[in-house]
C-alpha cells in the first residue's frame, strides 16, 4: 500500500455521499458515485452542479474548474463499478445493518489494497471493520455536514486499522483543504457525543413544556451564541439520524442521560424526519417555515 489516493469510490448518493463527492472532485481526484437507485444518482449529481453553480456566481470558483471537476464524476448502480478505486467510503444511512451488509458484500469488488472507509457518525468502526476481509485497511471518515462548507473531519481508528491506512486518509484529507481530528472508536466520536445530547436536552425541554420551538431557538441563538438553535438544526440533520445516534449513545454506554426523548422517538415514527420531509419541529411547505410546537 504505497498510500497515495488517487481515485475515491462514494456508496451513496445522498447529501452526505454527493458532498463527500463534490469536493474531492474539487480537488482533483477521480471520484464514482454509486447508489441502488438511478434516480438518487441523478438528483445527487443535481446537488453537485447546483452547489457548484452557485460557487461560481459568488466568485468562489470558476467556470471551467467547475466543468473540470463534474467531468472527474462518474456514477454507477454496482460495486463492480468501484474496481479501479484506492479509497472507497461508505456514506449510507446511519443504520449499523445496512452497512454491515454493504461492507461484507462490496470487498469481492474491489482490489486487495483499496482501503475502506465508513463516513458513519456514530457507529463502531472495529464492528463494521470486522465483517470485511481487510479490517487492517479500514477506517472512519466523518464528514461533517453540509460538507462543501464545513472545515472538520474526524478520523477514527478500528482497533485493527494500521498506521499506513491512518496516515493514507489523512493525506487525502489533507489534499482536501480540510482539518481532521482524531477521536478513538467510542460511540458517536467526539463532535455528536457532545452535539446530539445537546439536540435531545432540548427535544426534552420542548417536551416538557418549558419552552417553545421558537423560544428555545432563539434561547440557544442569542444566549449562547449559536449559529441555529437545536431543533432548526436537529430538522437539518434528519430527526431520524438525531434518534439513530442517540440510539447508539443510550445502547453503547449504558448510562439514562443518554436516553431519546420520548417526543423526538414520535416526531420519527410520524416520519417528520425534518427538511428532508418537509416536516419536523417546523413546517418548511410554506414560504418559511413554521413551528410545530
Amino acid at each position: 500500500m504505497d498510500g497515495q489516493i488517487r481515485t475515491l469510490g462514494v456508496i451513496g448518493a445522498g447529501q452526505m455521499g454527493s458532498g463527500i463527492a463534490h469536493v474531492a472532485a474539487a480537488a482533483g481526484f477521480d471520484v464514482v458515485m454509486t447508489d441502488l437507485s438511478s434516480d438518487r444518482l441523478k438528483a445527487g449529481l443535481a446537488t453537485i452542479n447546483g452547489t457548484m453553480t452557485r460557487l461560481v456566481k459568488k466568485g468562489g470558483m470558476t467556470e471551467e474548474a467547475r466543468d473540470e471537476a463534474l467531468a472527474r464524476i462518474s456514477t454507477g448502480d454496482s460495486y463492480d463499478a468501484l474496481g479501479a478505486c484506492d479509497l472507497v467510503i461508505e456514506a449510507a444511512t446511519e443504520n449499523e445493518v445496512v452497512k454491515r451488509k454493504i461492507f461484507s458484500t462490496l470487498c469481492a469488488s474491489l482490489k486487495p489494497s483499496t482501503i475502506l472507509a465508513s463516513n458513519t457518525s456514530s457507529i463502531s468502526i472495529t464492528r463494521l471493520a470486522s465483517v470485511t476481509d481487510r479490517p487492517e485497511r479500514f477506517i472512519g471518515i466523518h464528514f461533517m455536514n453540509p460538507v462543501p462548507r464545513m472545515q472538520l473531519v474526524e478520523l477514527i481508528r478500528g482497533i485493527q486499522t494500521v498506521p499506513e491506512t491512518f496516515e493514507a486518509a489523512k493525506g487525502f484529507i489533507d489534499r482536501l483543504g480540510k482539518t481532521s481530528t482524531v477521536s478513538e472508536d467510542f460511540p458517536a466520536f467526539i463532535v455528536n457525543r457532545i452535539l446530539l445530547p445537546m439536540i435531545n436536552e432540548a427535544v426534552y425541554v420542548l417536551h416538557e413544556g418549558v419552552g417553545s420551538v421558537e423560544a428555545i431557538d432563539t434561547a440557544m441563538k442569542l444566549g449562547a451564541n449559536h449559529p441555529m438553535g437545536p431543533l432548526q438544526l436537529a430538522d437539518f440533520i434528519g430527526l431520524d439520524t438525531c434518534l439513530a445516534v442517540m440510539q447508539v449513545l443510550y445502547e453503547g454506554l449504558a448510562d439514562s442521560k443518554y436516553r431519546p426523548c420520548p417526543l423526538l422517538v414520535k416526531y420519527v415514527e410520524a416520519g417528520w424526519l425534518g427538511r428532508k420531509t418537509q416536516r419536523g419541529f417546523y413546517d418548511y411547505r410554506g414560504e418559511t417555515p413554521i413551528p410545530t410546537r
